[in-house]
């Protein structure tokens, strides 16, 4: 049995918002609780603000740790939990999945971190 538009307005019933004695509207400020609303003027806390006073957001590794990065991200050439990147890249190549040469002269190279980038998280 389908209910009426009248016996809706009963179980719903609608609050007026509050207004002041001229007639408008509160000027509340925003609470604490919304301080992530668009349009809040409550400051960022301190730890997402750099030194210079500009959102801190960049990361602390170089381009070649980035490709290091995106090489242990990449699937296509096996799973990196429980090897180096070495090894993974040098089981990649025995099994002609054509892993991309600047990765295995960056990890010869000696300067970079040879663990992957889920060693020790999983």
């Amino acid at each position: 049995m389908a209910t009426t538009s009248k016996n809706m307005n009963v179980f719903y019933r609608q609050k007026k918002k509050s207004t002041t004695s001229t007639g408008k509207k509160s000027t509340k400020s925003p609470s604490p609780k919304h301080a992530a609303t668009f349009g809040s003027d409550i400051t960022q806390p301190p730890a997402l603000v750099s030194h210079g006073g500009s959102l801190d957001l960049k990361d602390d590794f170089d381009e070649q740790e980035q490709a290091l990065r995106q090489f242990d991200m990449n699937m296509a050439y096996g799973p990196c939990v429980g090897i180096t990147r070495l090894d993974r890249w040098e089981r990649a190549q025995r099994m002609g999945l054509n892993p991309p040469k600047e990765i295995e002269s960056l990890l010869k190279g000696g300067k970079v971190k040879l663990e992957s980038l889920f060693d020790g998280r999983v």
